[in-house]
């Protein structure tokens, strides 16, 4: 089992919003040292019970990003919030990056975006 798959487990914890990580953001976690991703996850945690700009920041438009600093390294996971389910709110993180510059690319907003519009087509096919 992979560990954001046990650690997601964790997050079923009482807070704000639950949170689920898409493919990218899942495989990004995954490709990090232990200790960072510990960190990121940890954060996260406080994030879900906390009005913290440093840990979870809205970005632009619908999306947010969860922020860690860990060893001088700069951790971002970009989310959404999904509030369409009856019982929970969801944050939907859609990818990661090590950030290198003060500011956030715009790039990485626009590919958070686009993955959150083809996350509501799909769901709404679903339904």
């Amino acid at each position: 089992m992979k560990k954001h798959l046990y650690l997601h487990k964790l997050f079923k914890m009482t807070g704000k919003f639950q949170v689920q990580f898409l493919e990218d953001a899942a495989e990004f976690l995954d490709n990090l040292e232990e200790k960072a991703r510990e960190k990121i996850y940890y954060n996260i945690q406080k994030a879900k019970f906390s009005n913290d700009k440093e840990l979870f920041k809205k970005l632009k438009g619908e999306i947010w990003e969860f922020r860690t600093l860990f060893n001088k390294i700069h951790y971002r996971l970009f989310a959404f919030w999904d509030k369409s389910g009856n019982n929970e709110t969801v944050v939907i993180s859609t990818h990661g990056i090590i950030k290198k510059t003060d500011k956030t690319l715009p790039g990485e907003i626009e590919k958070a975006e686009n993955l959150r519009k083809l996350y509501f087509e799909q769901k709404n096919l679903l339904s």
